[in-house]
């Protein structure tokens, strides 16, 4: 409102009973308003010395200040208290809020029981820019703003002291003065109280100085914790229960996190030493020029840049190149001492130490899970490494199990060996993991790299530890909805891919029992011990472009002698009869899909060639429908009717002639009398065609993954590229040629079956869609390699008799089926073990916070009252989180039958 509104007819102030003064103040931060004189004005803000004033001046309101009013505050004594020493403060005293910069006029107290000059700051809420004789102050509700502004918008402290100061002057005829520096010197030392505060060092007997590296770190309340929310007995675990209490980390790089070398640690020391989720720098360094020396190994696998460009990442003028971490790859929070700066690229010797100095914190556990998009090529001599390291950072791998992986979206750019040995997917107790957590967590933190590549070194990993801390506090609060999510998703992909899984292995149990049982020992042995062979690679040599050759010309042999050169006997039985029309019938959509594949332009060779096969075929039907008539009578009558005249039928395309076997006669002619025996004949014939055209389209689907596979791995060039698409196009076709043809014979047998009395032929021959004609290997669209479906086609009676060239590719898929159906049952176990854990946590945390609230004795009465206070209520919060989840989760879980009740 720019004018006095509903007030401007008011004459008098009405600030209370007995004032006749003119109004003519009115304030931004009061509700409503209302005017009122100077006095009262003064009067109503002895509470509240930092609101805005407006004056009413020549018919506009004008900025004003309390100050400028002439209010004093007192600090040491109660509201309206006088204080008999009273000692003013500079005149220019700034105190920012989040409204704006403020100069007020301050009297501290000098009486003989007067408190220190910070502690009469801090006891009104302001935080005081120095110890010593403070000019500057900033409120609690400014610093708090900022801190969760900073974390949810990633806002600069530069960029929020613009603003204040834009709220305070917008015009920049009266700036404020500059408190920039004061304003990131608070907002430095409020982080760091703050994180001490929230992991109890205020509690503790030994005061800051006791606190342990890793100390203020948020711990994950689903990750496996010792003595936290790990059950009794957990260490003896049976082997086929023991990865459950196994601890997931993924390790990876950040390079948007580079710094640039301004200033020191000495100028700029950071403030958390250690103690949340960067490593103590000094001790790093030290570690670095003790054991930077080592040469980094060159990578085996792909040229990853990781390893082979770690000595040469540009470092120019940089302090820092990235950092790199250690993160619970399950649920994503970052773990204790795990972080530290990559002085030149992601050596071997950086991550080594971020690994074992976090592997501190589970020395305890005896099963660990490492992901790392280098895992192949980083685990390589590791343990010989670790020994050449100082051994406090050392630990015991004899007595654990440890399994090396790579990230699942990093993992097809490895070579297949890899893939087959470091996947997620494949290797048991990894539930749905994709060790890609670290990606994630990036997005995140990136935003505030343009801010912190311009810091010192200290306030970079402060920074840093700080927003670190916010995430994994933000991971924490909802983990109640973040693993209901996961579990409702869980459940039903485990019961669809055990379906999956049995209906195939049923399938193949039935036809070859005892490769299943071969194919069940050798992936449960290599589940035992991953140095055995490994069931999910191929054993048979890939296919050669040649061979492939071969095998079309081949094909395209048996159709020729199968259908071109066929020729009628005199006398025809009816199977030969009805054997020989779906033959010409076979002809016929061979003889459509050349001509559809002519072309607008076809050559005259080609139309000559085309006419040739007509003619040929013209005669075939011709003579086929003679004989016809003398078992089918019917069929003339009806192909009278179809067609016009007996001209019309001469001049019909040979392609396009109606053959009117048992099964098309019934559909244009249901009351048409046709010999039962007929139609018993093609229902046979039907579904031997039906069989066989499965057969083929399993033959050829199976055939053009490796081509692909041939054509990705060894072609190279124009040429040679264009001689792989067309034998990949004509593979195509004859998927398309496979799929037609079982679709035909499905149609045939729909029309035939009610004739028949035949009903439960649907099961054994389903509708074959678009999207069933897909390879063994290949899911719908959407689908990854953990959670898709194989197509029925491959589940159907006769897949293992397709030909040897599938056996490696049924023992793999077999493999890979069997491994689907066990993450996803992984999955629900690891979900409901890791609900169980947080609830546990929460609960030890709590006990360990109402443990905290009397272990400071000594303490006056109100400091004591305070530190009690703060514990009992950071306890009561675990257990509100603690309650929340579990109702939540209940309400899920009382439905769910097959899972015990929380």
């Amino acid at each position: 409102m720019d004018g006095r509104g509903d007030h401007i007819f008011h004459q008098v102030c009405e600030g209370h009973d007995g004032c006749h003064e003119y109004p003519e103040y009115r304030c931004q931060d009061c509700f409503g308003t209302a005017l009122y004189c100077k006095g009262c004005m003064l009067a109503r803000h002895q509470e509240s010395p930092l609101h805005r004033l407006q004056h009413w001046v020549d018919g506009h309101f004008e900025n004003t200040s309390l100050k400028a009013l002439g209010l004093k505050i007192q600090l040491g004594h109660r509201v309206g208290e006088r204080c008999c020493n009273p000692a003013p403060t500079h005149n220019d005293f700034i105190v920012l809020d989040v409204h704006g910069v403020h100069s007020v006029a301050v009297n501290f107290c000098k009486c003989e029981t007067a408190q220190s000059l910070t502690t009469q700051l801090l006891r009104v809420r302001w935080f005081p820019a120095t110890s010593v004789n403070p000019k500057t102050a900033a409120t609690f509700r400014l610093l708090h703003h900022f801190h969760i502004l900073s974390f949810e918008s990633k806002m600069s402290a530069f960029e929020y002291w613009q603003t204040l100061s834009r709220l305070s002057d917008n015009s920049g005829i009266n700036p404020p003065k500059d408190r920039y520096v004061s304003l990131l010197r608070m907002i430095k030392e409020w982080r760091n109280l703050t994180l001490l505060k929230r992991f109890g060092r205020g509690h503790d007997p030994g005061g800051i100085s006791a606190t342990q590296p890793g100390s203020c770190a948020v711990l994950c309340p689903a990750c496996p914790q010792p003595g936290k929310n790990l059950p009794q007995g957990w260490e003896d675990a049976s082997t086929d229960k023991r990865w459950l209490y196994g601890i997931f980390v993924a390790i990876d790089a950040n390079f948007r996190l580079a710094r640039k070398n301004v200033s020191s640690d000495i100028v700029d020391p950071g403030l958390s030493n250690g103690w949340s989720y960067f490593v103590e720098e000094q001790e790093y360094k030290r570690f670095l020029h003790e054991a930077g020396k080592q040469p980094q190994e060159k990578s085996t696998c792909v040229s990853h840049n990781a390893v082979n460009l770690a000595e040469t990442k540009n470092s120019r003028g940089l302090a820092a190149t990235g950092a790199g971490t250690v993160d619970c790859s399950r649920h994503n929070f970052k773990r204790p001492c795990a972080v530290g700066d990559l002085q030149k690229g992601e050596k071997y010797v950086n991550m080594d130490f971020l690994f074992f100095s976090t592997m501190q914190f589970a020395k305890d556990l005896i099963v660990l899970n490492v992901s790392y998009d280098i895992a192949c090529q980083w685990s390589k001599h590791l343990q010989e490494r670790m020994v050449k390291y100082p051994s406090r950072i050392h630990i015991n791998c004899t007595d654990k199990f440890i399994t090396f992986l790579v990230p699942k979206f990093h993992l097809p750019a490895h070579i297949l060996p890899c893939q087959i040995t470091y996947s997620h997917n494949l290797i048991r107790g990894m539930g749905r993991t994709d060790g890609e957590a670290p990606e994630r967590g990036w997005a995140n933190i990136n935003p505030i790299a343009t801010s912190t590549r311009e810091m010192g070194p200290g306030a970079s990993r402060d920074t840093i530890d700080d927003h670190f801390g916010d995430f994994n506090w933000k991971k924490v609060t909802n983990l109640g909805v973040s693993l209901l999510r996961k579990l409702k998703t869980a459940i039903p992909e485990r019961d669809q891919h055990q379906r999956d899984f049995h209906e195939f292995n049923d399938t193949l149990v039935a036809e070859r029992p005892e490769e299943v049982s071969e194919w069940k020992i050798a992936v449960e042995k290599w589940e035992m011990d991953m140095s055995v062979t490994n069931p999910f690679g191929a054993t048979t040599t890939t296919m050669t472009q040649a061979s492939v050759r071969l095998s079309l010309s081949q094909k395209e042999a048996e159709d020729l002698e199968r259908g071109v050169n066929h020729s009628l006997h005199s006398e025809i039985s009816p199977t030969v009869l009805i054997s020989t029309g779906i033959g010409i019938e076979e002809e016929q959509n061979r003889l459509r899909q050349d001509i559809l594949a002519l072309g607008a332009h076809p050559t005259d060779l080609q139309r000559s060639k085309i006419q040739d096969r007509t003619n040929t075929l013209k005669c075939k039907v011709d003579q086929w429908c003679q004989i016809q008539l003398l078992y089918m009578p019917s069929a003339s009558h009806v192909r009278t009717t179809h067609n016009s005249s007996a001209a019309a039928l001469s001049e019909e395309k040979a392609h396009k002639i109606n053959l009117f076997l048992p099964s098309e006669l019934k559909s244009h002619a249901p009351d048409a009398i046709c010999d039962e025996r007929l139609c018993r004949f093609e229902w046979e014939l039907r579904q031997g065609q039906s069989f066989d055209a499965l057969d083929d389209l399993r033959r050829h689907l199976l055939l053009r993954t490796h081509l692909y596979k041939f054509k990705d791995a060894n072609i190279r060039g124009q040429r040679a590229n264009t001689r792989a698409a067309t034998v990949i196009g004509k593979v195509e076709r004859h998927v398309s040629e496979a799929a037609d043809r079982y679709r035909r014979a499905r149609n045939a047998l729909q029309s035939l079956h009610e004739t028949l009395g035949e009903h439960d032929w649907q099961e054994l021959f389903p509708v074959l869609e678009v999207e069933h004609v897909r390879g063994m290997s290949k899911g719908k669209v959407g689908q990854s390699e953990g959670n898709r479906t194989l197509s029925w086609i491959w589940k159907m009676r006769g897949v293992s008799a397709a030909g040897e060239v599938l056996t490696d590719a049924l023992r793999i898929e077999w493999c890979k089926a069997r491994a689907r159906a066990n993450r996803w049952t992984e999955e629900v176990e690891l979900l409901l073990e890791e609900m169980r854990r947080v609830r546990e946590f929460l609960s030890w945390h709590a006990k360990w916070w109402d443990e905290q609230a009397d272990r400071r004795v000594g303490l006056p009465p109100a400091e004591a009252e305070g530190t009690n206070a703060y514990a009992r209520r950071q306890a009561a919060l675990r257990r509100n989180i603690r309650d929340a989840f579990t109702s939540m989760w209940g309400v899920f879980l009382a439905t769910t039958t097959e899972i015990p009740p929380m």
